[in-house]
């Protein structure tokens, strides 16, 4: 049986990634020695980390100016290293609340003694499109703009920016990072948890303007992005593992996908599929705005709990897996990550085909 593993994170991984990771586990590079027990001080993992910054920036053309960082502690973490990196003298930042991830964001700013407001929220209509700036908010009085640019649990997106604020923009783009084009020149910062979309658990993404960063003294050394600059991501020891699986995400995308256009087209197709059955399914329902529907993560119910949790089990018996919705929303939701399959697309739908059928 076929298994297609539709979660949200962490997440599927490119096949032929994992079939190198299995074949150079015991011996990297035949040094006798595993990506498991190097050290993060040797020369190996120095070819590791560089070449995982040089197929990042080739991936996303990013420009000089920017400097791209390995963190530990996830989008989380960056919650907090944000605004502590990137608030200056006003220690005030500006929130586009689009669901979950962002309020979170919102919540931890105000948690360690930065200002934050909510600029615009779509909490009243249950996160079902997304805020936007417009005219009439004056930002001049803040040193970011957060916005959450894929919002996981909810199944919203910007597929473009969400405004010109004039102000730094702040974006966490941890579920569809690589999974469709942005230009970095329009962000002062960008951060990614990679095991969603790029790796596994364990390592968060940064690219960030080093023209934009603070000199605040209060930073702790773990978050610190100056002093990440300086250490090439390793203050500490970092996650080797993750970041030598990331990279060979990185070469999967750079060598076998062709790059983040064609990997954006093929989510389009695979999404697109998906959405055309929701669309004209008489037992199925996605309730976001066309417009504002995510490419990654697609949230859909039968409107009823009961029959939600019977195609659970049925799908995980026909190895459809973890098409469970965030505990917090309920209902199903099948996550289209980068490395799943256009085919994976096409059996999910021919199930949920049968499911109506029968039910």
């Amino acid at each position: 049986m076929t298994v297609y593993n539709f979660s949200a994170g962490p997440a599927v991984l490119p096949k032929p990634v994992i079939q190198q990771i299995q074949a150079e586990l015991p011996s990297l590079n035949d040094s006798g020695m595993s990506i498991l027990e190097i050290s993060h001080r040797s020369q190996m993992f120095d070819e590791i980390i560089d070449e995982a910054k040089d197929n990042l920036t080739k991936l996303l053309n990013i420009p000089a100016g920017y400097q791209v960082l390995f963190f530990q502690g996830g989008g989380t973490g960056q919650f907090a290293a944000a605004p502590m990196n990137m608030a200056g003298d006003q220690r005030k930042i500006a929130v586009l609340d689009s669901g979950h991830w962002a309020d979170r964001a919102y919540q931890e700013a105000l948690k360690i003694g930065f200002k934050a407001d909510v600029l615009k929220s779509t909490k009243s209509k249950k996160y079902t499109e997304l805020p936007r700036l417009n005219q009439e908010n004056n930002l001049s009085g803040y040193d970011y703009l957060h916005v959450t640019m894929n919002n996981t649990i909810e199944g919203t997106a910007y597929h473009k920016n969400a405004g010109n604020p004039g102000i730094p923009v702040v974006a966490d783009m941890s579920s569809n990072f690589l999974a469709e084009q942005y230009q970095v020149s329009d962000y002062g910062m960008i951060f990614a948890g990679a095991q969603k979309n790029v790796g596994p658990a364990g390592v968060t993404i940064v690219i960030v303007k080093e023209s934009l960063i603070s000199q605040a003294e209060f930073v702790p050394s773990i978050l610190d992005y100056n002093l990440m600059i300086k250490k090439n991501s390793m203050f500490n020891t970092p996650p080797v593992f993750s970041i030598y699986s990331v990279n060979l995400v990185l070469k999967w995308l750079l060598n076998e996908i062709g790059g983040v256009a064609n990997m954006e087209k093929i989510n389009q197709e695979k999404a697109g599929i998906l959405y055309e059955f929701l669309d004209n399914s008489k037992l199925f329902s996605n309730n976001i705005k066309v417009s504002d529907r995510s490419l990654t993560n697609i949230p859909f119910t039968t409107g009823n709990e009961d029959l939600d949790a019977k195609l659970v089990s049925e799908a995980t018996a026909a190895g459809l897996m973890n098409l469970k919705g965030h505990r917090s929303v309920g209902g199903l939701r099948a996550s289209l990550y980068n490395a799943m399959p256009l085919e994976g697309a096409k059996a999910l739908v021919e199930f949920l085909h049968q499911f109506e059928t029968n039910n």
